[in-house]
């Protein structure tokens, strides 16, 4: 079972507003060799987004940004002690590196068909931004040295979409981004499938989403235009506020509906997975 949501003409992405009252969260401050500390599969701190207006408006002033999205298969005798190593250092390319605006990383909670063990979700501004970030020698020296020293394969998937033109939309910024589930899919649409019939599947699932705002925070969705990564040509990146909101999301009728009348029919391929961004503390890595 899997999710969609864009086609080459068309781009949506919400930040939906909740309906109860927050919580505060707070990440006790640490170091660990001048950065602050990465809790596992966390979010970086200044990352994330809540959304205060009482009801989800798509004629609010929007904003474009570049998702990037790495999978990436360890090996199995992969120790804790290597998992923290590859992890932190792709954590802290955000501190090395100009333009990434959000990060989420972690260990995938579940096994998929293909067998990925890790997810790395980025913002980026621009596609320049995203251009200087492969070029980046200090990003080639980390793949080298502390990715694929640990993994035997990966695959990257960009694409183009929109959020809301505020700050704590596109930097994912506030407390609703501090903990939950990030979900990732990966999609192939039918070379036969018409574009207005793939463009109604993918509007109909939006709605679906931006109509659950006690489940989902913040969805993006877009064209896959990395051109060294062609088998899934879309991308689809959801954040929902916890584990239970996301098996909900999964087992509603509404979903279901959408998914096995509009998406499946004309859906070639597709990957879905998850992780957990819950905070679990501050220890020295």
């Amino acid at each position: 079972m899997g999710f969609a949501m864009q086609c080459s003409s068309y781009a949506y992405s919400c930040c939906v507003p909740h309906r109860f009252t927050p919580t505060a969260l707070s990440f006790p401050a640490c170091k660990w060799n001048g950065f602050k500390t990465r809790p596992k599969n966390q979010i970086a701190v200044f990352c994330g987004a809540e959304d205060r207006s009482p009801n989800f408006d798509s004629h609010r002033k929007r904003r474009k940004v570049v998702e990037h999205i790495c999978l990436l298969k360890a090996k199995e005798a992969l120790s804790e002690e290597e998992e923290n190593d590859m992890l932190d250092y792709l954590y802290t390319t955000q501190y090395q590196m100009g333009g990434i605006i959000a990060i989420s990383l972690g260990r995938i909670s579940a096994q998929n068909p293909d067998h990925y063990t890790h997810a790395l979700y980025m913002r980026f501004q621009k596609k320049e931004n995203l251009e200087k970030f492969y070029e980046n020698s200090f990003y080639s020296k980390v793949l080298k040295d502390h990715v694929m020293t640990y993994c035997h394969g990966l695959i990257n998937v960009d694409y183009e979409s929109e959020v809301d033109d505020d700050m704590l939309s596109i930097f994912r910024k506030g407390e609703e981004f501090s903990h939950g589930v990030e979900f990732v899919l990966l999609l192939s649409f039918n070379e036969d499938a018409l574009g207005n019939k793939v463009e109604h599947a993918l509007v109909s699932l939006a709605t679906v989403m931006s109509e659950s705002p006690s489940l989902i925070v913040q969805f993006t969705q877009g064209l896959n235009f990395n051109e060294s990564s062609k088998e899934y040509t879309h991308g689809v990146v959801i954040r929902f506020r916890s584990v239970e909101a996301f098996k909900i999301f999964l087992r509603s009728q509404e979903y279901k509906d959408v998914w096995i009348s509009k998406l499946q029919p004309i859906v070639l391929k597709s990957l879905s997975l998850h992780f957990s961004v819950d905070p679990v503390g501050t220890e020295l890595m």
